[in-house]
C-alpha cells in the first residue's frame, strides 16, 4: 500500500485520467472529491458488493445498484 500525505485542497493523480482531492479535514473525517471518467466505478468499501451499471443516458457517474442488509447491534460475549 502506498501511503501519502496530503493536505486540504492537495490532489493526487491516478493513472493519467483520474485525480483525488483532499477538501477538507474535520476531526476524523477527510472529506475527498474524485474526478474520473464516467465509466469508472467508484465504491465505498461497505458498498462492494454493489454493482455499478452505466447509465447511457445521464450525464453523471455510473447508477449504483445496493443490496439492501439489515444490521443489528448485540453485544459481543465474552
Amino acid at each position: 500500500m502506498l501511503v501519502l500525505t496530503r493536505k486540504p485542497n492537495e490532489s493526487l493523480t491516478i493513472g493519467d485520467n483520474i485525480e483525488i482531492t483532499v477538501l477538507s479535514v474535520k476531526g476524523n473525517q477527510v472529506q475527498i472529491g474524485i474526478n474520473a471518467p464516467k465509466d469508472v466505478c467508484i465504491l465505498r468499501d461497505e458498498l462492494i458488493d454493489a454493482k455499478c451499471t452505466p447509465d447511457t443516458n445521464s450525464t453523471h457517474s455510473p447508477t449504483i445498484t445496493v443490496k439492501k442488509r439489515r444490521f443489528t447491534s448485540q453485544p459481543m460475549s465474552t
